[in-house]
């Protein structure tokens, strides 16, 4: 009931994000034209009004981005939890394959809509390397759910910092500060705790999986340092970068997933619609997802689009608890607190200076109040 609920919700969200993509859409073309005006004419062209997410007042933007950005990952969440309860659950290889191959028919229509054809600013091999990193990512990430309560790999993949440093120093030969290294200490206990825990109470608990997530973040935090250092050289769009991650992901996937696995669970997809719709929505989600999450970073900063995803994972965990049965602990709550205290303490390492600001602002303001 309640994933056919989430597909109810999931088809009017759908439509609410198509109306405002197809703003997007046609705000980003009416900027294209008249860039590419003549100076003459541009001189004599009267600023368009904006349209879509940029209309709105920036308080209601706030809202409307958190909502949209809630509700999709929730329902990624949900639909990637419910499918690792079918037959298709220790298939995960193959779940990623499609996964794929419907983020690269997003990638291949977005990349249409926006210049009219495919177009690559990055190598091939550059691409083909991130590809590989990205298949590791979700691939292991998804297999892992197999031998993992859900909650245990969401706390593991939100604390990628830890992964992310090592990543950092190995690669781009990076420093972090004393705050960088506190953090990762606590998001380390607390990670410690969590699988203690789910050792204890989970029946369905496997070192396998803790061992397969923690591949999985590795592959994140070389992604991650990778991506960085393209961005910074070759400066491709969002879209282009996704395209190719996932279409040559795509197809190493094809090839290195059995014939036997992929006949299965193509057979199992035909005999049950619910999973073809959920696996659509599940990879759907976190694509469109993933672009309301850059339009907060654009609109008001990383700040903010970190601290939103932060409480989107840990409203993630709090609903898989409540809707998914599971064996809960106490300990689940203090080993979650200290990885979010963790998480907290590296936002503030990032942004110290406007978080600095902006306190300083409210308690000037709460003494001018008094006064």
């Amino acid at each position: 009931m309640l994933i056919k609920r989430q597909y109810l919700r999931s088809f009017y969200l759908y439509r609410c994000i198509r109306q405002i993509m197809s703003e997007k859409v046609q705000q980003f073309q009416s900027y294209t034209v008249r860039d590419n005006m003549p100076a003459k004419n541009k001189s004599e062209t009267v600023v368009e009004k904006k349209r879509g997410i940029d209309a709105l007042p920036p308080s209601v933007q706030l809202v409307v981005l958190i909502v949209i950005v809630f509700a999709l990952y929730v329902v990624h969440s949900g639909c990637q939890e419910w499918l690792f309860r079918t037959e298709i659950k220790d298939y995960g290889m193959v779940v990623t394959l499609m996964q794929f191959g419907f983020c690269t028919m997003f990638g291949m229509v977005e990349q249409k809509i926006r210049s009219g054809k495919l177009e690559r600013k990055v190598p091939l091999k550059t691409y083909a390397g991130i590809a590989l990193l990205t298949v590791g990512t979700s691939g292991l990430s998804n297999t892992s759910l197999g031998s993992l309560n859900y909650p245990t790999q969401l706390i593991f993949k939100s604390s990628k910092l830890i992964p992310v440093m090592v990543g950092g120093i190995l690669i781009q030969g990076k420093k972090f500060s004393l705050y960088d290294l506190v953090s990762c200490l606590l998001m380390t206990i607390g990670l410690i705790m969590f699988v203690l825990t789910d050792q204890k109470v989970s029946p369905n608990f496997e070192a396998t999986g803790i061992i397969l997530i923690s591949l999985a973040l590795c592959c994140d935090a070389a992604i991650g340092n990778i991506q960085e250092m393209t961005f910074k050289q070759y400066k491709p769009p969002n879209a282009e970068m996704v395209l190719y991650s996932y279409g040559i992901g795509f197809i190493v996937l094809l090839i290195g997933n059995s014939a036997f696995s992929l006949l299965h669970v193509v057979g199992i997809i035909v005999s049950n619609g619910q999973i073809m719709l959920a696996l659509f929505f599940f990879s759907f989600s976190g694509y469109v997802g993933l672009h309301f999450v850059l339009d907060l970073v654009r609109i008001f900063g990383a700040l903010l689009a970190v601290t939103v995803t932060t409480c989107r994972k840990a409203v993630s965990i709090v609903l898989s608890f409540m809707f998914f049965a599971k064996p809960f602990s106490i300990m689940y709550v203090w080993a979650g607190m200290l990885v979010l205290l963790g998480i907290c303490i590296n936002i503030y390492s990032k942004n110290k200076s406007k978080i600095n600001e902006k306190v300083s602002a409210f308690i000037q303001r709460m003494k001018t109040e008094e006064s």
